[in-house]
């Protein structure tokens, strides 16, 4: 059945890893259903906290920690009716494979590190991670760090592989005060803040007699 031309086009969210290094693209991830809620939460980095210092009681050190929470579904049903490969042969072990890895560190690093350390190297860095994106729309493209991952498999076939799950993502936006200005993640965040910036200014503005006040004395 072909899709009404008219139809909208279903803009979809997903994770983009980049190289640390270089910024190339790594891998796309990009969801299979797009969730039906997310929830933010941003936590205010006022200066002192409850210190008696009221000279800094409205100084903000730094941008709000926000985090993001979410819940995916993935599911084989589709690629299983139309005799997918991959999907007969394995289910969604590579969809889910493919988000777990952000977490690990490559084998190959791991591997390097041992073999570092078996040398007598007095000092071995730990591996950096993929610079990871999460996008969601054009106005939402944001540095972040998963800080919960956990898998619901729901449904298997008869050789045990996982065909539909759920999967609940929490994430860490990174801002300038971990990234820094100059790293790559830093300038996509101040790109994130400054779009919010330009959408709050969109709002008409209110009045205070909609406040049911006259003035404020």
């Amino acid at each position: 059945m072909t899709t009404f031309p008219n139809s909208p086009r279903l803009l979809k969210g997903g994770l983009v890893l980049l190289d640390p290094e270089t910024s190339v693209v790594r891998r796309i991830i990009v969801l299979q259903y797009n969730p039906e809620t997310l929830s933010r939460t941003l936590e205010v980095q006022s200066v002192g906290g409850g210190s008696a210092d009221f000279s800094e009681a409205m100084r903000l050190k730094g941008p709000p920690v926000e985090t993001i929470k979410l819940e995916a579904e993935i599911d084989a049903t589709d690629q299983l009716e139309t005799a997918d490969q991959t999907a007969t042969q394995l289910g969604i072990h590579p969809q889910l494979a493919a988000l777990e890895t952000i977490l690990y560190p490559e084998s190959a690093r791991l591997i390097e590190n041992n073999q570092l350390a078996q040398a007598g190297t007095l000092e071995i860095i730990p591996v950096e991670a993929p610079l990871t994106l999460f996008i969601w729309s054009k106005t939402r493209i944001v540095p972040v760090r998963l800080t919960e991952f956990s898998v619901t498999e729901e449904a298997f076939d008869p050789f045990l592989n996982p065909i539909r799950a759920r999967v609940s993502l929490g994430m860490r936006v990174l801002s300038v005060q971990d990234l820094g200005f100059s790293h790559r993640g830093g300038s996509l965040y101040m790109a994130y803040q400054q779009q919010k910036e330009r959408l709050a200014e969109m709002v008409q503005a209110g009045s205070l007699g909609a406040l049911g006040i006259g003035a404020i004395s």
